[in-house]
């Protein structure tokens, strides 16, 4: 099984949310839908501008938890160095 460490932004430089799920098309569904109550759909964070893959289910909460005491400027040079204009790449997922 895999497992995925993502980043969600509601825009370029704007608010972040960092996740980490077993599901990345199903839990982005859910966040698009507002599904989820919470931070996502309160701040309408909903644009998938990072991820990255696991293999081991601690590993990866390991990583989530990592990225989320990161300074901000940190975080912006991960999203940036894979997608530097802010994409949106939920619909390019091939999982």
């Amino acid at each position: 099984m895999q497992y995925f460490v993502y980043i969600l932004a509601n825009k370029k430089f704007g608010t972040l949310y960092i996740g980490v799920t077993n599901d990345l098309i199903a839990r982005m569904y859910q966040h698009k839908s507002n599904m989820l109550e919470g931070f996502t759909k309160k701040y309408r964070v909903h644009s998938l501008v990072y991820y990255e893959i696991h293999e081991d289910v601690y590993e990866a909460i390991l990583r989530e938890k990592q990225i989320k005491k990161w300074n901000r400027d940190w975080k912006i040079n991960l999203i940036e160095r894979q997608n530097p204009y802010w994409l949106d790449l939920y619909h390019e997922l091939n999982l």
